[in-house]
């Protein structure tokens, strides 16, 4: 584990690497990035390709993408829309299949071969008329977490040092175990007693840490000693802040800026068990949707969508720059040192001590905050993030987006209990009264106030 304390000595040189900037910026800094080159391609055509409300990807994202994925700058442009309308359609199918319902991941270079898994052959045909490809496995999404859950129950009695990441993979249809023994693999099963139920193995030496030290976005420090860094920002009623690491700081815990200028409080932080925390500023400070990219550019975050297994996503680091991966699991436990964090995503995506904290994008969605993991980006490695809805739920934070300066009170069902309501997470098959009308969610998403269940159909499925 990298140590989280650094010298006074080098924080000139470490401010300068700063990425997320939560500071009013002059005018020509904070100028909406420039439009990607070219038409952008259209999405596939299954009658929900509108809605999306994801927002327009910049340049320098696709160049990333077309750096760290092999891709030509058409594919780039052509994975993030096809991820996009995946989503939908993946939710949909969910809806639809109920208990049956498996997993679903996008593959291929383009993300344009959605794959849906479902315990009943019968389903194919509804799999494929939504133009996904359907593969028939022996247990459904509910029964591989209950497995995973008695791996969770079991990492709170026992050591899992030796066994510290454990998830649901639904390409292969079961709970993997990453151990760097087979012989340590095989006394967690058992102590979770979960034996014969289609747990896999994996063995690697790796063993995840938490990434601390530098920065993801800017820097700031916390009691005037420990440095980590800014994800996104965020507000709760009339105060502004960051989502950042749950093990950067504590509650109450003080914070000045990358410029050492007062900058805020520790509102609440939760580590191990997971990996949250956020960071109420003072009026010196402004909250900004934005995410710096590469050569000092800016994203501008538009919501909350969470990505499919096999989406692209991009990190922003002070210490080794912006890089793009992709996701390999959502739901994934990892025991650092420390302990044991729940329900983090597994990336592709390089990272090294000092990115901890900082964000991860898929197109223009939050995703989530850097917490650990192992590799470097000179030979590669894993990283996990924290993802960024339950983050907003935990604490009742709204992200800051693009849309919030245009937010307008909603039409709501004032009678009904289950009224849609901007600012609330909603995951996938929750169930909405809107303007008179019902409505399912699709996509995970925190609730943007522009982006109403009627005006979102990638979002939102009418019943």
């Amino acid at each position: 584990m990298v140590g989280r304390h650094a010298t006074r000595g080098r924080r000139a040189a470490l401010t300068a690497l700063g990425a997320l900037v939560l500071t009013a910026l002059p005018s020509a800094a904070s100028a909406a990035p420039p439009p990607a080159p070219g038409p952008q391609p259209a999405a596939r055509t299954t009658g929900t390709d509108t809605g999306t409300g994801t927002g327009v990807p910049s340049a320098r994202m696709l160049r990333a993408m077309e750096r760290d994925l092999g891709l030509t700058p058409k594919q780039a442009a052509a994975r993030l829309v096809n991820e996009a309308e995946a989503g939908t359609r993946a939710g949909m199918l969910r809806n639809t299949l109920g208990d049956r319902f498996a997993g679903a991941w996008v593959g291929g270079p383009t993300a344009a071969e959605l794959t849906v898994a479902t315990t009943d052959a019968a389903d194919t045909a509804a799999i494929e008329a939504q133009g996904a490809k359907a593969a028939v496995v022996g247990r459904n999404l509910a029964e591989l977490r209950a497995v995973k859950e008695k791996l969770d129950a079991a990492a709170v009695r026992t050591r899992t040092r030796q066994t510290p990441v454990w998830y649901v993979d639904v390409k292969t249809n079961r709970v993997t175990v990453q151990a760097t023994s087979r012989s340590a693999a095989t006394a967690f099963i058992e102590a979770a007693e979960v034996t014969g139920q289609g747990v896999g193995v994996r063995v690697s030496p790796d063993q995840p840490r938490v990434l601390e030290d530098l920065v993801g976005g800017d820097a700031y420090y916390i009691n005037d000693q420990a440095r980590c860094s800014i994800g996104f920002s965020v507000t709760k009623d009339d105060q502004q802040g960051f989502a950042t690491a749950g093990h950067c700081g504590d509650p109450g815990d003080t914070t000045t800026g990358y410029n050492e200028a007062d900058q805020g409080t520790f509102q609440a932080s939760t580590f191990p068990g997971k990996d949250v925390a956020w960071v109420g500023v003072n009026s010196d400070w402004t909250a900004t949707p934005d995410v710096r990219a590469e050569d000092g550019e800016k994203i501008q975050i538009a919501g909350s969508v969470e990505a499919l297994v096999g989406a692209s996503v991009c990190r922003s680091g002070s210490t080794t720059g912006w890089h793009c991966g992709t996701i390999q699991q959502h739901d994934t436990s990892v025991t650092y040192p420390e302990g044991t964090v729940d329900g983090l995503t597994e990336t592709t995506v390089c990272a090294e001590p000092g990115d901890s904290g900082g964000p991860f994008v898929s197109g223009t969605q939050a995703q989530g905050t850097t917490s650990g993991g192992s590799g470097d980006c000179t030979n590669g490695g894993t990283t996990f993030y924290q993802p960024i809805n339950p983050l907003l739920s935990d604490f009742g934070l709204t992200l800051k987006t693009t849309s919030a300066a245009a937010e307008t009170p909603a039409p709501q069902d004032n009678a009904a209990a289950d009224a849609w309501a901007a600012g609330r997470v909603y995951e996938v098959g929750a169930t909405v009264s809107y303007d008179g009308a019902r409505y399912r969610c699709l996509q995970s998403h925190q609730a943007q106030g522009v982006g109403s269940p009627a005006s979102t159909p990638a979002l939102w499925q009418r019943v």
